[in-house]
């Protein structure tokens, strides 16, 4: 056991390491002053290094066989911890230290110059480092596709969602896309002969908004004392352990979403506070991966919170934080506006019909970038007739094309078809929630999120990465992942509903 625990030290320092990255990493998108930021790019990257080089050290691969020979010594638990350190250090000794620093400091560049370049709808301004970015995503693809034995994309893959191939993505999403036109052209049919939802008229100032989030996620279950809500460029969950730090952005002509982006945030949130208390410093205690992740948020956000049910407990608060009274402030109307679907450029702000074309636009052209089937000075083109073609939009400038997500400038490639993958993760978890607690529903309309936590929290939050997403998720609902109750959930929703 000696082995194993060596091994368990090591991997809580590793721990404390990546929680003082997402700290600060939180802190550069929040209220780091900008001049700051070279240097801050320097203490990512150190960092990154030093995570690394504790995951690479030269003693490891004797302590993992030691620690392997254990065999009947370790318990479930600690045998599925031994497996988790395993996978991460076959991820991390396959890039070499120089190439971890080459890529931090290209992710650090590339996303600060984003955020003007986004704003300014720039994309040639931001070319020359997304270029340098893709370039090292391909070296670290290629470098763990070759240690792992997998394809380059397949092994950007595997570090967010584990297990997970193009081959087994492919045909679902081949599916959606063959099915997406014609169900969003039936949604929209449908929605047509129904009342159109009633204007609500601002403005919505920041602070009432802000108010009326921490009321909704102290309701969902957000324990305010270790975590917080503050605001970014582009909403995320982050920090560390048992600080757990989610922003959003404000409109203040449009107060549905900022409130959807922090109900999303805080089911990523509510999954971190959730994990393992006793295995939060060791790879087994680690979420199990981002579509697990992304079920969460999508979970809380669409499946819980653009209920009727829950629209319910929420139509009275809006009305009370913006002071406001007529037919258009009642639940019946917020809920039209919450569920309309229209066809948009922003991924973030996406109905849940429309919100898979922006996945799958996305997912093709990362792959093709990676692969180097697409040229990076072509992908505004290719975004653009993407969304074109999926939703018969067109894209009017790179702002609200191929500039609006950080993923690709901070170094994040793989990470993409999760956010779908997730939402049919999410269908297929509410489903089984309210299967085994029927109370669910109404309790929403309390907004008592109590019963559906209950649920939550031994079914997937304190599993960890124990076992494997498809294990998690048959053991939760009777049976593997199927996209057919996604499907179902959508067309009860839109083409079903009065």
């Amino acid at each position: 056991m000696q082995a194993y625990r060596t091994l368990e030290k090591r991997f809580a320092r590793i721990s404390d390491v990546e929680s003082a990255l997402g700290i600060l990493n939180w802190d550069n998108d929040t209220i780091m002053p900008a001049g700051a930021a070279g240097q801050r790019a320097g203490q990512v990257a150190t960092l990154s290094v030093i995570a690394h080089e504790l995951m690479t050290g030269p003693d490891m691969p004797d302590l993992l066989q030691d620690a392997s020979a254990a065999g009947d010594g370790l318990d479930a638990w600690q045998r599925a911890n031994l497996a988790e350190m395993r996978r991460l250090h076959a991820h991390s000794s396959a890039v070499p230290a120089d190439l971890v620093d080459a890529a931090s400091r290209a992710n650090s560049a590339c996303e600060r110059a984003w955020r003007e370049a986004r704003a300014n709808s720039d994309f040639k301004a931001l070319l020359p480092l997304l270029q340098e970015v893709l370039l090292r995503q391909r070296d670290v693809a290629q470098a763990k596709g070759a240690a792992l034995g997998l394809a380059p994309y397949d092994a950007l893959l595997d570090l967010y969602d584990p297990g997970n191939r193009m081959a087994l993505i492919d045909p679902v999403f081949r599916d959606l896309a063959a099915g997406l036109p014609a169900l969003l052209g039936q949604v929209l049919e449908h929605q047509s002969a129904l009342p159109a939802p009633l204007p609500l008229q601002g403005p919505f100032p920041v602070e009432l908004q802000t108010r009326l989030a921490a009321r909704l996620m102290r309701a969902v279950g957000f324990d305010t004392g270790r975590g917080r809500l503050d605001t970014s460029t582009h909403p995320f969950c982050g920090g560390g352990n048992d600080d757990v730090r989610i922003t959003t952005r404000y409109d203040e002509a449009d107060f549905g979403s900022s409130l959807m982006g922090v109900l999303h945030e805080t089911g990523h949130a509510l999954y971190e506070q959730g994990r393992p208390r006793e295995w939060l410093a060791q790879p087994a205690g680690r979420a199990r991966g981002m579509t697990m992740h992304e079920s969460q948020s999508l979970l809380i956000e669409m499946q819980a919170c653009r209920s009727r049910e829950f629209v319910e407990f929420l139509a009275p608060l809006v009305r009370e934080a913006f002071d406001r009274e007529g037919p258009e402030w009642q639940a019946d109307n917020l809920h039209r506006r919450l569920t309309r679907v229209s066809p948009g450029f922003i991924r973030v702000d996406a109905d849940e019909v429309t919100y898979p074309a922006h996945v799958l636009v996305r997912y093709r052209l990362e792959t093709a970038l990676i692969a180097g089937d697409l040229a990076l000075a072509d992908l505004p083109g290719a975004f653009d007739a993407g969304i074109r073609d999926l939703l018969g939009i067109v894209v009017p400038d790179d702002r609200r094309g191929c500039l609006q997500d950080i993923h690709w400038p901070a170094g994040l490639w793989g990470y993409f078809p999760t956010y779908t993958l997730g939402a049919i993760t999410a269908a297929q978890l509410f489903e089984a929630a309210r299967r085994a607690k029927p109370e669910i529903p109404a309790r929403l309309v309390q907004g008592d999120f109590r019963p559906l936590l209950d649920w939550l929290r031994p079914n997937v939050h304190e599993r960890g990465s124990s076992v494997g997403t498809a294990e998690i998720v048959r053991d939760a609902t009777g049976f593997d992942l199927t996209a057919s109750i996604y499907q179902r959930h959508l067309r009860r929703r839109y083409l079903d509903a009065a």
